[in-house]
């Protein structure tokens, strides 16, 4: 009987979700903005917190924020941040939840200018990178790219978009590929990515 396909270190072997996750969700570049805009919010909640326990609460947050429609989310009121305080389904930050109904707004704003999909991926010419890295403590927490697009979408009016939130945001949605040489899922996720470079040529 085969054993389980190498992987990188971090979902471990014992929660069958992260596992998943790694393997079907995480490096698999992504451009649509609806797709990005929930990325970017969970990210965001997960400050402070393991992605794990984010990804477990992913179907809740979806439930409670109205499948993250900005138009839905961008006119919360008080209402809806005390019902959403109220959601043990969820992470419950004010803060937190105060920035995403003012990312909702910025999302907007930016979209009647540019997609958030141009947005992000313009910071890479459309051309995700491909590391190589043989061992997970060579991973940066940030770069300059994330420091630079931090910087930009806060100037936008995103919130908890710091460069560490960033950098793990490019991870998710592929804009690089940070699986390990090692682990199973880099070469399929180079070939996704050149797919993206080949049609943005």
């Amino acid at each position: 009987m085969s054993g389980s396909p190498t992987r990188c270190p971090w979902p471990g072997i014992h929660d069958p979700e992260y596992a998943r996750y790694h393997d079907e969700e995480w490096g698999v570049p992504k451009l649509d903005d609806h797709e990005l805009f929930e990325k970017l919010v969970l990210e965001g909640f997960q400050a402070g917190l393991s992605w794990l326990t984010i990804l477990k609460k992913r179907p809740q947050f979806r439930a409670a924020f109205d499948g993250f429609a900005p138009e839905r989310i961008a006119v919360y009121g008080p209402a809806d941040v005390a019902r959403l305080m109220n959601d043990a389904g969820i992470v419950r930050n004010r803060n937190k939840i105060e920035a995403t109904i003012s990312n909702a707004r910025s999302y907007l704003e930016l979209r009647e200018r540019q997609s958030l999909s141009d947005f992000v991926w313009d910071f890479v010419d459309g051309t995700p990178i491909v590391n190589a890295y043989a061992s997970f403590t060579e991973i940066p927490a940030q770069t300059d790219l994330s420091k630079r697009i931090s910087r930009a979408l806060k100037a936008q009016g995103f919130r908890f978009v710091g460069p560490t939130t960033v950098y793990a945001f490019m991870q998710a949605i592929g804009m690089v590929n940070d699986h390990l040489v090692s682990c199973h899922r880099h070469a399929p996720c180079t070939e996704l990515q050149r797919a993206i470079e080949r049609q943005n040529r």
